[in-house]
């Protein structure tokens, strides 16, 4: 069983940066896909992106191409979320998920263990 942390969420503003860190325990940790995703309130959870065990390949949500990068570092059971020119609708609780299927899949039901999620909040 592999369980996920995620740290960095804060308040900032618009067009500040933000880099969060999900950190497993367990094993197997570099074997596994890891996604992020996100959700605001009153909506459903969504892709934001995701990285292949090795480190690709990776996937972004459309919304975000450009601004996030995905990272990971399997040494320190590690994967980052790079967020750029942050805007208010990136407002949500973030979370991290890892799964064991290949292609890196986008949809939360190909996830297996989740972490408890960061909030960012972006002020305009």
């Amino acid at each position: 069983q592999v369980q996920l942390t995620e740290f960095g969420g804060e308040l900032v503003q618009a067009g500040d940066s933000l880099r969060l860190s999900c950190t497993a325990s367990g094993n197997f940790f570099s074997t596994y896909v890891v996604g992020w995703f996100r959700q605001a309130p009153g909506k459903e959870r969504a892709f934001v992106a995701t990285i292949g065990a090795t480190g690709t390949p990776s996937y972004y949500t459309d919304s975000v191409k450009g601004r996030f990068t995905i990272s990971r570092d399997n040494a320190k059971n590690t994967v980052y979320l790079q967020m750029n020119s942050l805007k208010p609708e990136d407002t949500a609780a973030y979370y991290c998920a890892v799964s064991s299927f290949a292609p890196p899949p986008t949809r939360t039901m190909y996830y297996h263990y989740w972490g408890q999620g960061t909030q960012v909040t972006v002020s305009s």
